[in-house]
């Protein structure tokens, strides 16, 4: 059974989150302080984090960047704000989904299960024979999901290392966010392109030589991006 944490400081969502995820299966605790949260979060074992972004004592940003330092641990975010920045922060520092309030508990349900078994499938693949991928001095291990550039390895969350490697097994086409987003995420991409730009800057911050100018990642305005080879 899937444990997961929510840290919400209203109660009363906690407890309705806390009543669908049980009602589907999963193992719920819920905190209502950050730094409670964030002591959980680092020393015990959960498989999926639900982090409220306003949160008393340590907010959900430096939250999920803890976490990120230590962990691979799908982080869902959720907030009452609707600002672009905060979801363009908050997927940047790591988190792999951002949910706006208000939102229905069974939506919620439907990206946790979605998360939780993509994270299974990853770290099932440790047990097969490693595939690589080598495209112009990035070589990208499929099974260890490692990416090294110029042998120099680089450090990527879990939908940065699957953005990279989908692009990089699909040269030279070109893919619509729309398509990269249900590729990637499994999900209904409508209000969600800020994901996949987040994540296209994230990666080429770390495989480019200038970002400005990008060799491998590029893209095409008006319709998407294509990996170069």
């Amino acid at each position: 059974m899937s444990k997961i944490l929510i840290v919400e400081d209203e109660v009363s969502i906690a407890e309705l989150e806390k009543d669908y995820l049980e009602l589907s299966g999963f193992e719920v605790e819920t905190e209502h302080t950050g730094d409670v949260g964030l002591k959980r979060a680092l020393e015990e074992d959960f498989d999926l984090f639900v982090l409220d972004l306003m949160l008393p004592g340590v907010d959900g940003f430096e939250i999920c960047k803890k976490i990120r330092e230590k962990k691979n641990t799908p982080i869902i975010m959720v907030s009452a704000k609707k600002d672009d920045i905060d979801k363009i922060r908050g997927l940047g520092m790591g988190a792999d989904d951002y949910m706006t309030k208000p939102f229905s508990p069974s939506e919620l349900v439907a990206r946790v299960k979605a998360h939780l078994a993509r994270y299974e499938r990853l770290i099932g693949s440790s047990v097969q024979e490693n595939e690589i991928v080598e495209i112009r001095g990035i070589r990208i291990d499929k099974t260890a999901r490692r990416v090294y550039v110029n042998n120099e390895e680089k450090s990527f969350t879990t939908k940065e290392f699957d953005l990279l490697t989908f692009l990089a097994q699909n040269p030279n086409r070109v893919f619509t966010k729309e398509e990269l987003f249900n590729k990637i995420w499994n999900m209904d991409s409508v209000g969600d392109i800020a994901t996949v730009t987040v994540h296209i800057k994230k990666i080429r911050e770390k495989i480019e030589y200038n970002t400005a100018k990008p060799q491998y990642i590029e893209t095409i305005w008006g319709v998407g991006y294509r990996f170069k080879v």
